[in-house]
């Protein structure tokens, strides 16, 4: 009685001392902390801008049809759209192929073998022929077919950590779509934005360049009739070679942004003939609170976040594989040495496996791989809070940029009507004789220097409405990218 417990207190005593020598798991060093925007950000945007998220299509805001047919065009066909898609479509099969090991797998498989017996070897009577016993060698056919089934039972969620790791990265990719949409489509508006500023400082050019013609015309008119001397005109001349040097510089700005928006959208032909359109009032809008509703809002973000769930799930497979490994395969076979043999019901075989295994010493290599994923996953948490604290700042800066060139513009915009009635006043003198033509021209100029500020000081407001869109995250939301 007491000799047939030994063996079964020997092995109860050899799992606990196993237990006890398994592999010891290093202190967890203590976790960074993730960051969050404050609940009221400081934009110090006027009451009229407040209270808005851009919307998805945000663009469409400006109700130009040129704006709506480049940004789908460059959406469309971009090449860097597709190298992030086919990035999402490996992170899903990777996730797929992690499910799939996570369930139970059943494999059917069929071997002939030809081989020759060894008769200096275990199995050396089956190289005699001796037919009374069964052996006909030393050739035989060996063959076997059947079901094979097995199944790791996870018990510590090692897989399914290794799983949701591969979600993570798979939901952090489909976010990086997101956010190179939006890069795209920001690039593209603020590009059409410049070509159309420049094609209007272009029309102002083109008139201060004919004004200062004329000034040039009549001032060598005169001095051929030696009213005045060649170093009257001088001056005037001079203004007119920087008006045309402007003017050629104008066109190359125009080409080089053209030739952005052909690479952007793939289109040359829409980019090459971009036609003037007006520029548009600005109607920025922030809203109130934008502080957790900011990471929702940010692709950036949120495919930082992704990231740092996927390397919370890498920890926790690390820590799994401390523990043991339980598994249950199965097997049902015919095998048999002749192939006349291997239908016959005697050639059947089953068998059912429970497997256990533990580590115990492993020279450090589970710790080791436990350090590196708690690395990694303190760095994406690092990376997180940077990205947190840079979109913040770009936030509070493009809402203080557009502030400041509002407010420029209106300035602008009250001494350009100051310019005006000067130029209206000496239209009006013209008319009646009281001045010369030169006079006149002369009097426009000062207006249309203004106006060409004016127009700068719209395009830098519009360029600054494009990059608040971007800090806001561009109409994306979380889970609907």
């Amino acid at each position: 009685m007491t000799s047939s417990r030994f063996p079964l207190a020997a092995s109860a005593i050899a799992l606990m001392l196993a237990l006890s020598g398994c592999a010891p798991m290093h202190n967890e060093d203590a976790q960074l902390t993730q960051k969050t925007p404050a609940q009221q950000l400081e934009t110090k945007l006027p009451l009229e801008l407040a209270h808005g998220w851009p919307g998805s299509d945000w663009w469409r805001g400006y109700h130009d049809s040129q704006i709506d047919k480049l940004v789908e065009t460059s959406l469309k066909d971009s090449p860097d759209l597709a190298v992030v898609e086919q990035r999402i479509k490996l992170a899903q099969a990777q996730t797929q192929m992690q499910e799939a090991g996570d369930g139970p797998q059943l494999d059917f498989s069929a071997n002939v073998e030809r081989q020759k017996m060894s008769q200096e070897g275990l199995m050396g009577p089956f190289a005699l022929t001796d037919p009374a016993a069964g052996t006909t060698g030393p050739y035989y056919t060996n063959g076997n077919f059947g079901l094979t089934a097995s199944w790791d039972l996870d018990l510590w969620g090692k897989n399914r950590s290794e799983v949701e790791a591969r979600v993570g990265v798979m939901r952090a990719k489909q976010a990086e779509l997101a956010q190179a949409k939006q890069v795209i489509s920001a690039n593209v508006v603020r590009l059409y934005w410049d070509v159309q500023t420049l094609l209007a400082l272009k029309d102002v050019k083109q008139q201060t360049l004919v004004a200062q013609k004329n000034i040039v015309d009549v001032q060598l008119e005169l001095y051929g009739q030696g009213i005045n001397s060649s170093v009257d005109g001088v001056e005037n001349n001079i203004d007119f070679v920087k008006t045309q040097q402007q003017l050629d510089d104008i066109d190359g700005r125009i080409n080089m942004a053209k030739a952005q928006l052909a690479a952007i959208t793939g289109d040359a032909h829409a980019a090459s003939n971009i036609k003037p359109a007006p520029l548009p009032q600005v109607k920025s809008s922030v809203p109130d609170h934008m502080g957790y509703e900011l990471l929702a809002r940010r692709p950036d973000l949120q495919e930082a976040h992704w990231y740092i769930e996927s390397s919370l799930s890498s920890v926790d497979a690390a820590k799994a594989a401390f523990y043991p490994d339980v598994n249950l395969s199965a097997f049902l076979q015919n095998d048999a040495l002749h192939l006349s043999d291997l239908f016959r019901g005697s050639a059947q075989q089953v068998g059912i496996i429970g497997g256990f295994t533990l580590p115990i010493f492993d020279s450090g290599r589970l710790n080791a791989n436990l350090d590196i994923v708690r690395a990694q996953s303190n760095l994406s948490i690092a990376s997180y809070n940077k990205a947190v604290i840079g979109a913040v700042n770009d936030v509070e800066k493009a809402a203080s940029q557009l502030n400041a060139v509002a407010a420029e513009n209106e300035h602008q915009l009250t001494i350009l009507k100051g310019t005006q009635k000067l130029k209206t006043l000496a239209t009006a003198r013209y008319k009646a004789g009281l001045i010369s033509g030169a006079r006149m021209s002369a009097a426009t100029l000062p207006d249309l220097s203004e106006q060409a500020k004016a127009i700068q000081l719209h395009g830098k407001w519009l360029n600054a409405d494009v990059q608040l869109v971007s800090a806001l995250g561009g109409g994306y939301q979380a889970g609907k990218a």
